[in-house]
């Protein structure tokens, strides 16, 4: 989930508008080749090189030009393929409304439509995935852990976010969380974006060394 000063621009030139449409198709098209090669570590790398592309090319790349002159690709943990997951995910009696504060101002609101339970490193976590009450929705699965602040951005990083395609997909009843796609929010890469920040309740006790790290 990402929100920029141009996404709220009303007066932004078309072809902006036309730019946004088209990195947020190119990225939901990456995670479609993701759940079409199937699991395993060259899926992954696909997709990071997929990334790198979008973030060094593309116009409407996280960055400001004068890193992008100089962007040598992100930086990421080694893959664990002990780090993917299918879970349940268990719907709450009562669907609560909750906003969910931003890097910069703003804040965005959602539903607490479910959870599921995790086991990693040992440590069993809970997450909370959230409907997005704008745009036309989509689930939304921020976490923190124990590496934030310090091999990873301190407000946590990103699991899932459909409303812009980042979306692994499922099987059957059970929803494919992979922590080796984990990555940050485009605020740790430009003060231009306001992007939501992991809840304390989608905090994990454990360092998640996989997926994208400063």
């Amino acid at each position: 989930m990402l929100r920029s000063a141009a996404d709220m621009d009303t007066h932004m030139p078309s072809s902006l508008h036309l730019d946004l449409w088209d990195y947020r198709r190119r990225v939901s098209d990456h995670y479609g080749a993701v759940r079409g090669r199937g699991v395993g570590e060259p899926a992954w790398t696909a997709w990071r090189q997929a990334r790198d592309e979008l973030f060094r090319d593309h116009p409407q790349s996280p960055l400001d030009d004068e890193t992008r002159a100089s962007f040598g690709g992100l930086h990421y943990f080694a893959y664990d393929p002990t780090l993917r997951f299918e879970v349940i995910v268990l719907p709450f009696s009562e669907q609560d409304r909750t906003l969910i504060g931003h890097s910069g101002s703003g804040e965005s609101a959602f539903r607490r439509f479910g959870h599921a339970e995790i086991e990693v490193g040992g440590a069993v976590g809970s997450l909370v995935f959230y409907w997005l009450e704008g745009y036309g929705g989509g689930v939304f699965v921020p976490f923190g852990d124990l590496t934030n602040g310090n091999e990873t951005y301190g407000g946590g990083r990103y699991l899932l976010d459909s409303a812009k395609g980042a979306d692994l997909g499922s099987n059957g009843d059970e929803v494919i969380v992979d922590f080796n796609y984990a990555y940050h929010p485009s605020c740790v890469h430009s003060d231009r974006w306001s992007c939501p920040l992991a809840p304390a309740e989608n905090r994990l006790p454990v360092a998640v060394r996989a997926g994208e790290r400063l």
